[in-house]
């Protein structure tokens, strides 16, 4: 944004559509020079690059005013950047925070090509891990916004049309929703709605939800609050690979070291600014330092796979000196930890577990007891336990044991 304020959206759009005009022959011409497997990641390499222009446009040009659906696509453009024998959209589209307040949301839908079964495609709503809290985080603002969609390519074999949620805050601006459970939730949720309202993506009702870590968090939340939230969808089956889903179990074991240090920065300053001006004691002062207050800004700024080393070198000299207290027993911050961990009520689908036997940031331990909650309140656990598996190869380790248990419970 300059001095000179935003551009109209309409001669945004037209600037766009002049873009893509250009870009379509140059792609082609791209695509007649190389060949094999080599065209393809070219292809999508190229497609990728014709894109950055105007991208930013896409996320900060006005939205039409006016109230909407949860899950309705107030902005779309095809990608030309994309997966093999696919077809792909960025999207804005409405959804609804915890307190049931409008939010826009951005993502990424991505749909098999040729003809759809009759009674519709099964939609894969992926909810992603800790990239950051910043705007610019958002993973469909990525040079390859596809790259980091775990069992992506599995999951388009199998016919499903995968939507991919940035969740609130992220990619298009609004208010923080890190580690918010039910903001997250509906987010995960609504992107289905998105997908499945692009006619040419052949999305039908049934529906698959899949989160790694902080996405394990947001579709549990989605599969809790889908039978009065999202009625409609008939979601039968939900995937979590090392899930976040007990906070106060997460915290108590990582907020003496820098993983700590990192989340816990980025989620007292996300449930600040949620509860804060309505929950007495939940402004970041009331329970991280005064260091640890000066740096937080600076840390939500940094996404977290782009800029490790740089959170490092703010964060290590925090560690024992970043809270005033511990958040799990002092309130209201054990209760906001317990309100946005998973757990409180049962769904009505299978749920399959994976967790990495080497991870050290959502222990085996916590996972286990979670899986034991779980199936006390009637549900039908998988946990499948990975060996040599850490938090950040858990999702990837354990593809094989998903994809023959997602064959068993929802079939091709």
């Amino acid at each position: 944004m300059t001095s000179e304020g935003p551009r109209p959206a309409r001669a945004n759009r037209h600037r766009h559509a002049l873009q893509h005009r250009w870009a379509i022959p140059f792609f082609a011409a791209v695509l007649a020079l190389v060949g094999g497997g080599v065209a393809v990641l070219e292809a999508r390499i190229v497609g990728d690059l014709l894109e950055r222009p105007g991208l930013e446009e896409f996320y900060l040009d006005p939205v039409p005013e006016g109230s909407g659906a949860p899950g309705e696509i107030v902005r779309s453009e095809e990608l030309i950047g994309l997966p093999f024998d696919t077809r792909a959209w960025r999207i804005l589209y409405r959804s609804t925070d915890l307190n049931g307040e409008p939010v826009i949301v951005s993502g990424i839908v991505v749909a098999p090509l040729g003809p759809a079964p009759a009674e519709g495609r099964t939609v894969l709503s992926w909810g992603h891990p800790t990239t950051g809290s910043a705007r610019e985080c958002a993973p469909s603002l990525a040079a390859d916004p596809f790259l980091d969609i775990e069992g992506l390519r599995l999951m388009l074999d199998r016919g499903y049309v995968v939507v991919a949620t940035d969740y609130a805050g992220m990619g298009y601006p609004g208010p923080d929703s890190y580690l918010v459970g039910a903001t997250e939730g509906n987010n995960v949720l609504d992107a289905v709605r998105a997908a499945q309202s692009i006619p040419a993506t052949g999305a039908g009702e049934s529906v698959v939800l899949w989160g790694h870590s902080q996405g394990g968090q947001a579709v549990l939340f989605a599969a809790e609050r889908a039978a009065d939230y999202a009625p409609e969808l008939d979601v039968r089956a939900v995937a979590v690979a090392a899930p976040a889903a007990d906070l106060t179990a997460l915290l108590d074991a990582d907020i003496d070291d820098i993983s700590g240090v990192t989340i816990g920065s980025y989620a007292f300053t996300a449930y600040a600014g949620v509860y804060g001006d309505t929950v007495p004691g939940a402004q970041l002062s009331d329970i991280l330092t005064q260091a640890a207050v000066a740096a937080a800004p600076e840390m939500n700024e940094l996404c977290l796979l782009t800029h490790t080393k740089e959170l490092h070198a703010i964060g290590q000299p925090l560690v024992g000196n970043f809270v005033l207290s511990d958040p799990t027993t002092t309130p209201p911050w054990d209760d906001l930890l317990a309100q946005n961990s998973a757990g409180s009520v049962a769904f009505d689908a299978p749920l399959y577990i994976a967790q990495g036997l080497e991870d050290t940031l959502i222990h085996p331990d916590d996972t286990r007891e979670f899986a034991k909650h779980e199936a006390s309140l009637g549900l039908d656990v998988t946990l499948s336990e990975v060996p040599n598996a850490t938090h950040a190869t858990i999702a990837y380790f354990s593809l094989s044991g998903l994809m023959v248990w997602l064959d068993e419970h929802v079939g091709l």
